[in-house]
């Protein structure tokens, strides 16, 4: 299958579809969170070609202890790509202007896709509602989707009762480890809180992680998913 999937208008504006035909190796990396020298160390691992594609499933920045160098690391490097994350919306609607902000900055975190796509795989940042079409989706849903039927990190989650079409590829619930479904790949596992960097490899179907060297923000454990 290698259908687009179907937005609204006002996400379609944001979502962003890739031939990756023309593409090496393929990898989604879950959020970064300011956290440069975690994600210098994964992309060593990866020993990128020029060629090779990285996408982002966004939450690059805040929190950790370096956000401008990772928006640097990925806006200077073609190979990488980021989707928009709804920490970057806070700062884009101006929830948040956190002291390292730059011009520049915020027009770069407005212009990112909501939603990537390719092949049949869909990057957001939260998820989607199983039970709606994505047509029937907002932009703040799929930046913040967690428990569409629940209660928050006490779940139930919305990957619980996906089925596809797509297989969705996500971030913003952390988890101690990765989330591996048929349709759905949870990719937030802690790094900015003593866990992992996470990115998954398209084309091996595998996981390739690195281990923090530092905790930068303590998490209580009621707010890490153990994904049974």
């Amino acid at each position: 299958m290698n259908t687009v999937p179907q937005f609204g208008d006002d996400i379609e504006a944001h979502h962003e579809r890739l031939d990756i035909e023309t593409h090496g190796a393929v990898y989604i990396v879950g959020d970064v969170h300011g956290s440069r020298e975690a994600l210098e160390a994964l992309l060593a691992d990866l020993e990128l070609n020029d060629d090779d594609l990285v996408v982002f499933v966004g939450d690059l920045v805040r929190k950790g202890p370096d956000s401008p160098g990772v928006v640097d690391l990925v806006r200077d490097d073609p190979r990488l790509v980021s989707i928009r994350g709804n920490n970057e919306q806070k700062i884009v609607r101006g929830d948040k202007t956190p002291e390292w902000l730059r011009d520049g900055d915020r027009a770069y975190f407005e212009a990112l896709p909501v939603a990537i796509s390719f092949d049949d795989a869909l990057v957001v940042h939260g998820g989607v509602d199983p039970a709606r079409p994505l047509d029937d989706h907002t932009v703040e849903e799929l930046l913040t989707m967690r428990s569409p039927r629940g209660n928050g990190y006490d779940g139930p989650f919305w990957y619980d009762d996906y089925d596809g079409p797509y297989r969705v590829f996500f971030g913003h619930t952390v988890h101690d480890r990765p989330v591996e479904r048929d349709h759905a790949v949870g990719l937030d596992t802690g790094c900015v809180y003593g866990g992992a960097l996470t990115a998954y490899d398209y084309r091996n179907d595998e996981f390739v992680t690195v281990d923090p060297a530092t905790t930068h923000q303590k998490r209580a454990d009621s707010k890490v998913v153990n994904p049974v």
